[in-house]
């Protein structure tokens, strides 16, 4: 545990510097380079379907497999090494500090009025299209993906991490990469990315569930609606097209007392979203720091958790 909690503090003090060669770049590269082969290759829905399976496992093989041989390699030689390498992988497969940065650049625009930059800032945390969007919808977008995101690339990665080291954490972040690039539901990706959008799902079962839960004990610390939050999560937690996705995001919803989904557009298809929660008021800017704050709070609270089964165990 002393090495997830060094990597923590890494991502809180450093994030994810733009510069710096994050291995989930590498791995969106691998995905990138192995979709245009097989496109040149592949023609009918049975062969994506197959080489999509192919791109899973070769994808997260690799990745799994090059982190562990890295660690064993780095292990032998020094246990300093060892340590320090393996936070260094840790550190990766968190994303709270760019989560927040990221949506906080959506409230500043915001702040400043500015609609037009605040879409553009938006349309790199969310995979809608981003265009046309007003206030609101900009605002619910940027809610949204902090409380989805909290599950994906915070509560998740710690599961993982806690499970397998940094090896499983990194082989789930590459699972998670996949379902974002080619795990969409449309005429493109339906095919190729089956596979990996059902592995997605499997692995985000239990951190999705686990994250609503701990955004419901999280409302009571900040004094929010915690009762709201047990109850709307309980209520709309299945109603996501998502087996996973809509229960931090209705566990949020509850606890800030706003409702979430609806309409929305991905690749200029528009899609119909089951509300989440109750429309007691209209999302405000603040929501994005109260989105943020439980983010944070969840993530304490996990990490709190794992410490204490760690120790008894």
């Amino acid at each position: 545990m002393t090495k997830i909690w060094v990597a923590l503090g890494m991502d809180l003090l450093l994030g994810d510097p733009y510069w710096f060669p994050h291995p989930v770049r590498g791995i969106g590269a691998y995905i990138q380079w192995m979709e245009k082969l097989i496109r040149k290759k592949v023609s009918t829905s049975k062969g994506e379907k197959i080489a999509g399976i192919f791109l899973l496992g070769t994808t997260v093989g690799l990745t799994y497999g090059i982190s562990f041989f890295l660690l064993k390699i780095l292990h032998q030689r020094n246990a300093w090494a060892y340590s320090i390498g393996e936070c260094f992988l840790l550190w990766t497969c968190f994303a709270a500090r760019c989560l927040q940065k990221e949506s906080m650049k959506v409230y500043h625009a915001l702040q400043a009025k500015d609609l037009k930059k605040s879409r553009y800032l938006l349309s790199y945390i969310v995979g809608r299209d981003t265009e046309n969007l007003s206030e609101q919808e900009i605002l619910r977008a940027t809610v949204e993906t902090i409380l989805e995101n909290t599950s994906d690339g915070v509560i998740a990665p710690l599961f993982y991490m806690f499970l397998g080291g940094a090896p499983l954490a990194l082989a789930y972040k590459a699972i998670n990469t996949l379902d974002s690039m080619v795990g969409y539901q449309n005429e493109k990706y339906k095919n190729l990315g089956w596979a990996s959008a059902k592995v997605d799902d499997v692995v985000n079962y239990l951190p999705a569930r686990w994250t609503g839960v701990l955004f419901v004990l999280v409302a009571f610390f900040l004094r929010y609606d915690g009762v709201s939050s047990f109850h709307i999560m309980k209520r709309d937690g299945k109603k996501h097209a998502s087996p996973n996705s809509g229960y931090p995001e209705a566990a949020g919803a509850g606890a800030l007392r706003i409702q979430l989904g609806g309409s929305s557009q991905y690749f200029g298809k528009k899609i119909e979203k089951p509300t989440l929660g109750e429309a007691h008021r209209l999302l405000e800017n603040q929501d994005i720091k109260r989105a943020n704050k439980m983010m944070y709070g969840s993530l304490i609270l996990a990490i709190a958790c794992l410490s204490v089964l760690h120790h008894i165990f």
